[in-house]
């Protein structure tokens, strides 16, 4: 799977995802730093976002545990970062000031990565790094029904 595959991949799967949750978004063509942008009736607002994918884990720093990641740039136009797993189908969903917050790595070149270890528990010994279990109230589908409001509901056809 070429990595245009795989970040084609990601942003449907966010697609999906919201579409599930009756929220209406809608893929960019251009590679500007943003992706997709969403409309939450609710409050009438259309929020940008950027979508980065990874196939699968791989082991931290080559050898060590696994562990998934993801680089953006610091100073991303998009307003919320969302992060995919396709091998679990996983989504998270940051404000881009979460996301700049939680990443533990930092480039002098403009970029961050956020990244955490996968498995039943933290792996033995490892002090810096976060673990999936802490970054689960950031999960898609608990975070996108408050970020993105819906609307009042159907409109009731009253008098007719």
């Amino acid at each position: 799977m070429s990595t245009q595959h795989i970040g084609a991949a990601g942003e449907l799967l966010v697609q999906y995802r919201l579409l599930k949750l009756e929220i209406d978004s809608a893929r960019l063509t251009t590679d500007s730093g943003v992706d997709l942008v969403v409309y939450a009736p609710g409050n009438g607002t259309a929020t940008t976002v950027q979508v980065k994918t990874v196939r699968e884990p791989t082991p931290a720093g080559g050898r060590g545990a696994p562990a998934i990641g993801w680089t953006f740039p610091h100073a991303s136009p998009a307003q919320m970062l969302a992060v995919v797993l396709l091998s679990t189908d996983m989504v998270w969903l940051f404000t881009m000031d979460e996301a700049r917050l939680l990443a533990q790595q930092h480039s002098e070149k403009g970029a961050r990565r956020l990244y955490w270890y996968v498995g039943a528990e933290k792996p033995a010994g490892v002090r810096v790094g976060l673990h999936q279990a802490e970054v689960e109230r950031y999960r898609l589908e608990r975070r996108a029904p408050h970020l993105f409001p819906a609307g009042p509901g159907p409109v009731e056809n009253i008098g007719a």
